[in-house]
């Protein structure tokens, strides 16, 4: 029964972590660089308004970046803390965390449809300023994605332990790189985007049964362990 139990606990924190994943492709990947026009805000403000239905859209794809991982950063909790209880809370914290910044971008993005729908003032650059907060609210949040992403690494083993435990690292260092030098931190976010996609394919075709027991050692997986690429 419990190990029934932590594959279904798996499942669904895949099936979430596949929800982040996508709501986050689509919004910030997808639909802001249709809308955002960096330096140019009469632009900005022209998209909105042609494309309020877009623009909605947007923030509620940001909306569900949030609920989903928050939802995901329980059930990584839920999965793990039998068997190592430090890392489990780990994941949790720091995923709430950056759930928060995103929370927060997602209310820039909704003010930002609000002024180009009932304008007042300087519209434009309002608008412009609200896109530029939740584009760095994106940016400095990666400090903490990156730092969920490390004690995740740590309850797995093998090659994916080691590519997320790098990818979070990377993502911390990415976010103080996007102020110096940009181009550098959309590399070192290149491992994180393989490990998450393989953590994702972990969760919800191998759908690791997680042992409970007291003397389990961190995150050790039965059965499916191993594919992981062997012990680190």
């Amino acid at each position: 029964m419990a190990t029934l139990h932590s594959k279904n606990t798996a499942r669904v924190t895949g099936l979430l972590y596949l929800g982040l994943a996508v709501a986050g492709a689509a919004g910030f990947l997808t639909i802001r660089p249709i809308l955002f026009e960096a330096g140019d805000p009469a632009a900005t403000l022209a998209h909105l308004t042609d494309h309020l239905s877009l623009a909605r859209a947007g923030v509620v794809l940001e909306l569900l970046v949030v609920l989903t991982q928050a939802l995901a950063a329980a059930g990584f909790y839920r999965l793990y803390r039998g068997s190592d209880p430090v890392n489990a809370a780990g994941i949790a914290a720091f995923g709430l965390v950056n759930s928060v910044a995103i929370l927060a971008s997602a209310a820039m993005l909704g003010t930002a449809v609000e002024v180009a729908d009932q304008p007042f003032g300087d519209a434009a650059s309002t608008v412009q300023l609200l896109y530029l907060v939740s584009g760095h609210l994106w940016t400095v949040g990666g400090i903490f994605f990156g730092l969920w992403l490390i004690p995740m690494g740590l309850c797995v083993r093998g090659v994916l332990r080691w590519l997320l435990v790098v990818g979070g690292i990377g993502y911390v260092l990415g976010a103080f790189a996007s102020y110096v030098t940009p181009a550098v931190a959309d590399l070192l976010v290149v491992p994180a985007t393989i490990g998450e996609l393989w953590m994702i394919g972990y969760l919800l075709v191998r759908a690791p049964a997680v042992r409970q027991s007291p003397v389990a050692g961190p995150g050790v997986s039965t059965g499916a362990t191993p594919a992981l690429g062997g012990r680190s």
